[in-house]
């Protein structure tokens, strides 16, 4: 539900996500695609990203996570013998992927900071940042529960990053996800953002080091999606709130950054990020085919 800080000049959250203007065809619709009242599919890439379809291990099974597929589907309990086994895993739609700048955002019907015993909307787990568990009101920030990022059993791989330069401001951005999301999503940022990307920006994952003073850190991030299993940073950025009591508002944006940089990261994010579930180029929730031929059967009855 955030949306760049378009014509705002603090770190206020607008209530509607406006569609980047000549940033990558997209095709019509899918520009609310994180607004408040969860409107909008984001699928107008009418089956964009099927080819690259990527297999996700989770929970005993192989699953099949789409970029710009509109996820949704089934939740399921992870059965006895899997790591978690007895949570809810999957269910999760494109119009559910935004969070907010906290940590343990971005669960659909879920409110609160953290991530401690929570399940998983999206299947995936949610980001683990390096180094040893805090102290104080910022413990919920290093989470030990889903392993160390270079976890090799997380679902899509080992925590990884990328980075994106500006080609007009001195800002710098960097993507936070597992292996397999920050590898799709590279692809779909550097054709959408192009021309407000410098050509030194990454073009494959780099890992993420189990470090405290790897980068990115949680204070430096300004946007997580897919139940924080995706983050968005901007270097310098120092939002102490997430290390304050939970409620605390956020540390303004800086002025001078590329906010039509942010914009498009943000926006190409929440239509193309990697979910499983559901047939890209449908709206979510989508039918099963029993529920259809339940449909017909009764209508078929009352003739």
């Amino acid at each position: 539900m955030f949306v760049p800080f378009i014509s705002v000049p603090s770190h206020e959250r607008l209530k509607k996500l406006y569609r980047r203007k000549g940033g990558g065809g997209r095709g019509g619709g899918g520009g609310k695609s994180g607004g408040s009242n969860g409107s909008g599919s984001g699928t107008s890439g009418g089956g964009r990203g099927a080819g690259r379809s990527a297999p996700i291990s989770s929970g005993g099974s192989t699953k099949s996570a789409t970029p710009f597929g509109p996820g949704g589907g089934r939740s399921s309990i992870i059965p006895a013998g899997q790591p978690f086994a007895g949570r809810a895993s999957g269910g999760g739609s494109r119009n559910q992927v935004y969070g907010n700048s906290q940590y343990g955002s971005g669960y659909p019907g879920v409110a609160g900071r953290g991530v401690t015993g929570r399940g998983f909307p999206f299947i995936f787990w949610p980001l683990a940042f390096g180094g040893i568990g805090g102290l104080g009101a910022g413990a919920y920030l290093h989470n030990s529960e889903y392993g160390r990022p270079n976890n090799s059993s997380r679902p899509g791989g080992p925590l990884a990053t990328a980075i994106f330069f500006s080609n007009s401001a001195n800002t710098t951005y960097r993507l936070l996800a597992d292996n397999t999301t920050v590898a799709s999503l590279i692809t779909d940022i550097k054709e959408s953002c192009s021309s407000n990307l410098n050509g030194s920006t990454s073009s494959a994952p780099s890992p993420y080091e189990d470090s405290l003073s790897a980068l990115p850190q949680p204070e430096q991030t300004v946007q997580y999606y897919r139940a924080s299993s995706v983050a968005l940073s901007l270097d310098g950025y120092n939002n102490t709130a997430v290390f304050a009591v939970e409620g605390t508002p956020d540390v303004p944006l800086p002025d001078n950054i590329d906010k039509a940089l942010l914009s498009c990261l943000n926006q190409t994010i929440g239509e193309a990020v990697p979910l499983v579930g559901g047939v890209p180029g449908l709206s979510a929730p989508n039918l099963s085919i029993l529920g259809v031929f339940w449909i017909v059967w009764t209508l078929s009855s009352m003739f």
